[in-house]
């Protein structure tokens, strides 16, 4: 990765409420493989990326987008870089360390009804395919 690939800012999308200064840990269930528990945390550079992890979060409720830094290193996604897009046009990363809430973001691209819904489709349709989630 070039340095301004990773330099941030940074963002994670969930239906979880937190505060400026909790930290997002590993080890909580995949949005899109719920029976799948994550070795990672995992964010984006693009504040509408995250917009969109949070529309795709399990469980009903709010959704938020927040600025978070990273506490220890980082790698591409590897769920989506080279796996399903060549490099990482997604701008998504994953780490085994904490993220540390800076702030949260409202100015994001929510999606709309229609979108959600076809999203939700998608993962349907992930969830009974052959493909397994890089862990």
């Amino acid at each position: 990765m070039n340095k301004e690939d990773t330099s941030g800012p940074f963002y994670h999308g969930t239906k979880v409420k937190l505060e400026v200064g909790d930290y997002l840990t590993a080890g909580h269930h995949s949005n899109y493989r719920p029976n799948v528990v994550m070795n990672h945390i995992y964010f984006t550079a693009l504040k509408d990326g995250a917009g969109l992890a949070a529309a795709l979060a399990q469980g009903e409720g709010e959704e938020y987008v927040y600025l978070v830094e990273p506490t220890g290193e980082f790698e591409d996604d590897p769920n989506v870089t080279d796996k399903k897009f060549p490099g990482n046009p997604t701008k998504s990363y994953r780490s085994t360390h904490p993220l540390k809430i800076v702030a949260r973001v409202t100015d994001y691209k929510a999606l709309t009804d229609a979108e959600r819904a076809d999203w939700k489709k998608r993962l349907a349709d992930i969830n009974t395919s052959d493909d397994k989630i890089i862990n």
